[in-house]
């Protein structure tokens, strides 16, 4: 290991936080888009940022791999471990001046951050244990799920894979799920981070199998660690569902969910 940071854990951190604080200081400034297909498109920020990243991976990490969202794979091909980062989760919030944002790094199958740029805030985990940081790691706090607020994100993004048998639209209108909670439209992963810190009571969306996503892994490594209940929209662990994804503070949080879903 290089010197500087003794575990994967700050690793993560100190990459996140570099990239949120890069995609904080462009902010407002008029960005090129660079398309990407089907509607989607990275702005100079966004590939700013993942550079920015990358850089503090292979300062700490020379010998791993890294997945960006924007450069691909990187790194040895034969790695043992590889990095999964997104440098601007919200991208269409950033261009047009919200500040709905978030930066994740995960290390694939072990610890994680997730960064909001304009809140200060940086989510860790060490893939034991979930804290919050505003400074140094001094003052990081235990993330704590509660599904006091009754709040639950729902992804509307597509592709929606398993409609008709389930779309997230029509859950907001379920009465299983209105009378629990109270909806929310998630527009970045930066909802998962919310629910393993007490936030959100949970999180919905559709999609393949999510744990090697480059916008994903973060936050369910965040929710594990904190003790939520995390699946697929068919309440089959991660791995052997058939995709999507409910993270749920609590046991009684998530069969409610899952009895609107399969409503």
């Amino acid at each position: 290991m290089s010197e500087g940071y003794a575990d994967d854990a700050e690793v993560a951190a100190a990459a996140a936080r570099a990239g949120a604080d890069l995609v904080r200081r462009m902010y407002g400034r008029r960005l090129a888009r660079i398309d990407k297909g089907g509607g989607d498109f990275a702005t100079e920020a966004d590939v700013a940022a993942e550079e920015r990243i990358l850089g503090v991976i292979r300062a700490a990490r020379p010998g791993d791999a890294v997945l960006g969202e924007e450069g691909g794979r990187r790194g040895a091909a034969d790695a043992a471990r590889q990095w999964l980062v997104d440098p601007l989760c919200g991208t269409l919030n950033y261009a047009v001046g919200t500040m709905l944002v978030a930066v994740n790094v995960a290390l694939r199958g072990g610890p994680a951050a997730v960064a909001d740029p304009f809140g200060g805030e940086v989510f860790v985990t060490d893939g034991a244990t979930a804290r919050l940081r505003r400074g140094g790691p001094d003052g990081d706090a235990p993330l704590t799920p509660t599904a006091a607020s009754g709040l639950v994100d729902v992804n509307l993004d597509p592709p929606f894979l398993h409609a008709p048998d389930f779309h997230p639209a029509a859950l907001l209108a379920h009465p299983a799920f209105v009378s629990h909670f109270r909806p929310r439209v998630g527009s970045t992963s930066l909802a998962l981070a919310w629910v393993a810190a007490g936030k959100r009571a949970g999180y919905v969306t559709d999609g393949p199998d999510l744990t090697g996503s480059v916008h994903f892994a973060a936050g369910i490594a965040l929710c594990r660690a904190a003790g939520c209940v995390v699946t697929g929209i068919d309440g089959a662990p991660l791995g052997e569902t058939v995709g999507g994804l409910v993270a749920a503070a609590d046991r009684e949080t998530h069969q409610a969910l899952m009895s609107a879903v399969r409503g």
